[in-house]
Parts: C-alpha cells; sequence; structure tokens
C-alpha cells in the first residue's frame, strides 16, 4: 500500500526566507525515473491552501510533489511594497532557480493555479530539457474584461473584515498585502497589456491546460490560447460545471487529467 511521507522545507532569497512542502509516496521514495511535480499557486494561495490535493496528486501519479510559498505568502516572510508590474516572470527568474537548487531538483514537472500557471509557463519559457510537462489550471494567458470584472467583485468583498479574517488564517498579517497585491496590480492600467504571447512559443515541452467552463476569472478563451501558442505542443481540456477551483470541486477529474498527460512523460 502506498504511503505518502510529508516534509518541510525552509529555503533562503536574498529578501527573506520561503516555505515548501513535499510530498513524496512510498514506492517512489529515492526513485530517479520520474520528474518531481512543482506546485505554484494562486495570486491568494499558499502551501495550505492546496489542501489536501498535493497528497492526492503524488498519490495518483507515484512522483514526488513540492510546493512552496512565494515570498509574501503564506509561511513565507513578507515583502515590501507591491508587487512589480513584471511579477510574474520575476518569478522565474529570480526565486525559481534557488527553489531548484536548495530542493536539488534536477528536472520538475510544472503544475501552477491561476497566476500560478502564467508563472509555469515563464519558468518553462527559460528552462531547457530540466523541464519535462508544464500543467496549468484556471490560468491566465492575457488581461481581459471578464478577468478584470472578476477581480473588481473580489476587491469588494475583502472590503469586509470577516473576509479578510478568513484569508489571514493562512497568510497572518501578510493577509492584506495579499489582497492588495493581486487586485491593485492586476487591475492597474499599467497592467493591461500583460500576456504570456512571447513566452509560450518558446515551451519545448508538452503543455495541458486545465479550464473550468464557468471560471469567473477568465474565460475559456484563455486555455485555448496557452494551448495553440505552446511551442512545446498543447492541449486543452475545458471542465463542464467547474469554475475556478476546478482542483476543490472536481478532484477526481483533474487528478485524471493529470494522470494520464504524465503517463509517458
Amino acid at each position: 500500500m502506498t504511503t505518502i511521507t510529508t516534509r518541510q522545507h525552509w529555503m533562503t532569497v536574498p529578501e527573506g526566507r520561503l516555505f515548501a512542502q513535499s510530498w513524496t509516496p512510498s514506492d517512489n521514495a529515492g526513485s530517479e525515473g520520474s520528474a518531481p511535480i512543482v506546485m505554484l499557486h494562486e495570486s491568494l494561495g499558499s502551501v495550505a491552501l492546496w489542501r489536501d490535493f498535493p497528497a492526492q496528486l503524488a498519490h495518483a501519479t507515484g512522483r514526488r510533489v513540492v510546493a512552496y510559498d512565494r515570498l509574501g505568502f503564506g509561511q513565507s516572510d513578507a515583502r515590501q511594497g507591491l508587487p512589480d508590474l513584471d511579477f510574474v516572470a520575476q518569478e522565474a527568474a529570480r526565486h525559481f532557480p534557488s527553489v531548484c537548487e536548495q530542493l536539488q531538483l534536477a528536472s520538475y514537472v510544472l503544475l501552477g493555479h491561476s497566476v500560478g500557471g502564467g508563472m509555469a509557463v515563464e519558468i518553462a519559457a527559460r528552462a531547457s530539457s530540466e523541464c519535462r510537462a508544464v500543467v496549468t489550471i484556471a490560468a491566465q494567458a492575457l488581461v481581459e474584461p471578464h478577468t478584470l470584472a472578476g477581480i473588481r467583485e473580489a476587491r469588494a468583498r475583502f472590503q469586509k473584515a470577516e473576509q479578510l479574517a478568513r484569508l489571514a488564517k493562512y497568510h497572518g498579517d501578510k493577509a492584506r498585502w495579499v489582497v492588495d497585491a493581486w487586485t491593485e496590480t492586476w487591475l492597474s492600467p499599467a497592467f493591461a497589456d500583460w500576456s504570456l504571447d512571447n513566452s509560450l512559443p518558446r515551451l519545448t515541452c508538452p503543455l495541458l491546460a486545465l479550464h473550468g467552463e464557468l471560471d469567473e476569472y477568465g474565460s475559456t478563451a484563455q486555455p485555448a490560447r496557452i494551448a495553440r501558442l505552446a511551442g512545446g505542443g498543447g492541449l486543452c481540456e475545458i471542465l463542464p460545471g467547474a469554475r475556478h477551483m476546478p482542483h476543490r470541486e472536481m478532484p477526481e477529474q483533474v487528478l485524471s487529467h493529470i494522470t494520464q498527460f504524465l503517463k509517458n512523460i
């Protein structure tokens, strides 16, 4: 019977410490045959907010799974000021190489949710053979009115103290920064031209774009664009009835798609 071993890790970057957690299935421990899956969280996310999905993913795929809190999120150290407008590409260039080095990840599969999907694309675009595949869940490829409308509604909800208090369970006194880093960056007119159009064609590995039919932060045109422009070949799967959190709403279907995609990788 497969068991999952969970470990916590701390890494250092020039701006502070990053928290990570790993889930290793017993039948994969010490194996070099399958690249581990590195998970990149959404704009309000953290390791803890993945809940039990990393363990489910490790069990379903037989691969080691790693997730980390970006600087300013979860258990990682706070950061000063709102992110720069090129924060998606910055994560790929500035912090992810340190994560790989300190966790000794010679190769990997990337799985990113929402903006984490954009970061996965940016990382893969800079990588060579070490990135074996990319999976995006509810990712955005560009700024569209559908996305901005959803963010405006969310910004209004987080004006309520009880909503912010729920987020503080995961981010502590960084919760307000987390909300502002998301809403004020995406709603800035200067961010309107952001897209993955220049990065997607540079991918050399296969890509799977999963997206909920009813996603409130991105239309189904988003995953279609991601899959179409992916240089290593892209597959788009729309999940009927799902919204922005399909890995919580229908984990069995999401795990099935990912497992099948990674079967020969």
